[in-house]
């Protein structure tokens, strides 16, 4: 058979196919995220495997990996499913998706910095409008690529905070917060507010959640060195919400948003003091890839995202 032949019988669901089954590295992860049966996929990727002349995904340890094949097939793959849906997406494809009924996987990574009730009330509201869906809720670290596994569709959404926010991908603003300092209620910033300096504030014992990435310090020590400044940061910590504990049992500064330190204000013996750095708003984003940007099933998530953080946000303010 000519290439041309090969090529005229290759239809578009293939090409999901290929996507899925590569992305998600197993046959029945991917029936499952296509709504279809796996003997159906184990049928087309031996189609696959036949055109291709690769066999694409191979036992790796206890799992699957793929090729080398395939993953050079997938940028590919990736570019034309993003095409396909611009020209063929519109109004129809929008409308298509129905909460109630959609038995799909969504996954979300999170920090935990926004507010410590923001993925709780996120699964309550999921689980009243779409009670049938699944949703796997990865953690961001320095270990989790998030850039790289949103381009290669094995997550459909990150939500934090950053001072810039990668360009190659599309974000939606959730809301800004002020910044300052939660203490222990007997700290020296509490007992004396006015000696609560630049000066004082530096040269405190600093407690700071684990960055997001390898080489990186996060926002606020990143906006401290834009400005020559440099803080003393006593505890790192990948447990973003213990940190509130560790410091109602220390002189330890927690340095964040306000609305998470508003939380813990009558259970824990801590208070909230104004931060004399003169820091900018947090703002909290959520970002997603092209790969994922018409979607209907994603488009409706992001909204749901949206809803519930600046409902929060409402609420902390009321």
């Amino acid at each position: 058979m000519t290439q041309r032949a090969l090529f005229d019988k290759t239809e578009l669901y293939l090409i999901r196919v290929l996507f899925t089954v590569i992305t998600e590295r197993s046959v029945s992860r991917a029936a499952m995220r296509l709504s279809t049966t796996q003997p159906a996929v184990s049928a087309q990727l031996k189609r696959l495997r036949e055109l291709v002349g690769d066999p694409l995904l191979v036992r790796s340890g206890t799992g699957m990996a793929p090729t080398e094949v395939a993953l050079q097939l997938l940028p590919a793959a990736e570019a034309l499913l993003t095409n396909a849906q611009t020209l063929f997406g519109g109004k129809a494809a929008a409308l298509a998706f129905t909460p109630k009924a959609s038995e799909l996987e969504f996954r979300i990574a999170a920090s935990d910095y926004l507010d410590p009730m923001f993925l709780p009330h996120l699964v309550e509201r999921l689980k009243q409008e779409a009670p049938q869906a699944r949703l796997t809720i990865h953690a961001l670290s320095a270990e989790f690529d998030y850039r790289a596994r949103l381009a290669r569709g094995e997550v459909d959404l990150v939500i934090g905070n950053w001072l810039e926010p990668p360009e190659e991908l599309h974000l939606g603003r959730l809301f800004s917060d002020d910044i300052v300092c939660l203490v222990a209620e007997d700290h020296p910033a509490v007992r004396s507010p006015r000696s609560w300096t630049q000066e004082r504030y530096l040269g405190a014992d600093h407690v700071a959640p684990t960055p997001l990435a390898a080489g990186a310090v996060g926002v606020i020590d990143d906006y401290l060195a834009s400005q020559g400044h440099k803080r003393r940061i006593s505890v790192r910590s990948p447990h973003f919400a213990l940190t509130p504990l560790m410091v109602a049992r220390s002189h330890l500064v927690l340095t964040t948003g306000r609305q998470f330190c508003n939380r813990y204000l009558g259970t824990l013996p801590v208070r909230i003091v104004r931060c004399p750095m003169g820091f900018p708003a947090l703002t909290y984003y959520q970002l997603w890839h092209e790969l994922t940007h018409n979607a209907a099933s994603l488009r409706w998530l992001r909204e749901l995202v949206r809803d519930v953080a600046r409902g929060l946000a409402a609420e902390q303010k009321a």
